[in-house]
């Protein structure tokens, strides 16, 4: 963090807070009580309205009438935040994120943070390998600099790509490069996992327009189709979470109706695949006629 952006972040705090420790704030950006001070002197040298309080329970505080009305943002509004960014802070492995969660909590104080929601997520070995990546992505997007890197396919197949890169997208479990491609003329998107030797080049380059893009990729939806399956009570709760409770009906003391919708590929095999002995297809003939071969051609890689 740069000092320019410390200053903005410790008036931002002392807006919220009242009285802010010199300890406090180094220990929160990770610099000397020697820094802060100079950051106090600058900020005073600004016209900022800083005071200064001696004592054990001293510190910093701003003037009352130069704070921000709090009715704009109440401590509810903050702690839905801070819920949000926790999970966030979870996936993306950032240290801004970090900071900005100090931040708010900063704001907020930890007496009346009550924490009601809790996010959890899996924490894959895998997952930590990726923050690399990651970092290199999100600088070349801010710089606005072309990244270079290897990327291997689903079949397989290694290409050497040069991409513009506008965005970064988490889905489901997995992380998402998406960019213009300068070999293929055309936007694409990497999974992160897939990309190996990944380097931010030096060469800039100006973006293009990348929202009428989004708004292509939002009309976007895969070819579906409605499926029928009787499944089991056991794994009732998790069609009511994908697809809602009306997808679900009672069929028999044994087991429910599930109808949903599911992708006319292989991602839709799998899916329905990974929930087992537990889910049985009976309608249409042709998607269970499809979904049987590729049962058969699974069973045949252990034949």
């Amino acid at each position: 963090m740069d000092k320019i952006e410390r200053l903005i972040s410790i008036v931002m705090i002392l807006l919220q807070k009242d009285i802010v420790s010199t300890t406090e704030f180094s220990q929160l950006f990770n610099v000397s009580k020697r820094t802060i001070l100079r950051d106090m002197e600058t900020l005073g040298y600004s016209n900022i309205p800083i005071y200064a309080i001696n004592g054990v329970h001293g510190g910093y505080g701003i003037m009352d009438e130069y704070k921000i009305d709090k009715r704009l943002l109440s401590s509810k509004d903050l702690e839905n935040i801070l819920t949000a960014l926790g999970g966030l802070g979870q996936i993306l492995f950032s240290d801004e994120v970090e900071l900005t969660i100090k931040k708010i909590d900063a704001m907020i104080g930890s007496a009346s943070w009550k924490g009601s929601i809790h996010l959890s997520f899996y924490d894959w070995e895998g997952r930590s390998e990726i923050i690399q990546t990651l970092n290199i992505c999100q600088k070349s997007i801010f710089k606005r600099k072309l990244v270079t890197f290897d990327y291997i396919d689903k079949d397989g197949i290694a290409t050497y790509r040069i991409i513009e890169p506008y965005q970064l997208h988490f889905s489901e479990m997995s992380w998402y490069l998406k960019g213009f491609c300068l070999h293929r003329k055309s936007y694409r998107t990497f999974k992160l996992s897939r990309i190996d030797n990944l380097n931010m080049d030096e060469q800039t380059f100006s973006p293009r327009d990348y929202l009428l893009e989004q708004e292509h990729d939002a009309s976007y939806q895969p070819q579906l189709v409605a499926i029928k399956a009787l499944i089991q009570p056991s794994i009732k709760d998790q069609f009511i979470e994908r697809y809602g409770r009306k997808s679900v009906e009672n069929y028999s003391n044994d087991c429910l109706l599930a109808t949903i919708y599911v992708p006319q590929n292989s991602a839709g095999f799998q899916f329905l695949a990974s929930f087992g002995t537990n889910l049985e297809i009976v309608e249409p003939k042709t998607y269970v006629e499809e979904f049987r071969n590729y049962l058969h051609q699974m069973i045949h890689k252990y034949s």
